[in-house]
C-alpha cells in the first residue's frame, strides 16, 4: 500500500479547517441566546466567532500555495 505525499499547502487547509470549525461552533453559541431569550455573551465570545473567518482564509491560502508549487509552468523551470 502506498501513501501519497503531503502537498504544499495540505498542512494550511487542515489547520484553516480546524479553525474554521472553531469559530462557527462559537457562532453556534452566542447566537443561542437570541433564540433562547436568554442574556448574550459577552463581547470575546463574539471575537471567537471571527475565527471562522480566519480559518477559511488560512484554508484558503493553503489551496493557492499548493496551486502555486503543482502550477505547469513552475514545474517547466524545475526540470
Amino acid at each position: 500500500m502506498t501513501t501519497t505525499p503531503s502537498g504544499a499547502g495540505d498542512r494550511l487547509v487542515q489547520v484553516g479547517a480546524i479553525v474554521f470549525f472553531v469559530g462557527a461552533l462559537a457562532t453556534l453559541v452566542t447566537v443561542a441566546p437570541l433564540f433562547l431569550g436568554t442574556d448574550p455573551f459577552p463581547t470575546i465570545a463574539y471575537a471567537v466567532s471571527m475565527l471562522m473567518g480566519a480559518g477559511f482564509l488560512i484554508a484558503a491560502a493553503g489551496v493557492f500555495r499548493s496551486a502555486w508549487v503543482n502550477s505547469p509552468r513552475r514545474a517547466a523551470g524545475r526540470s
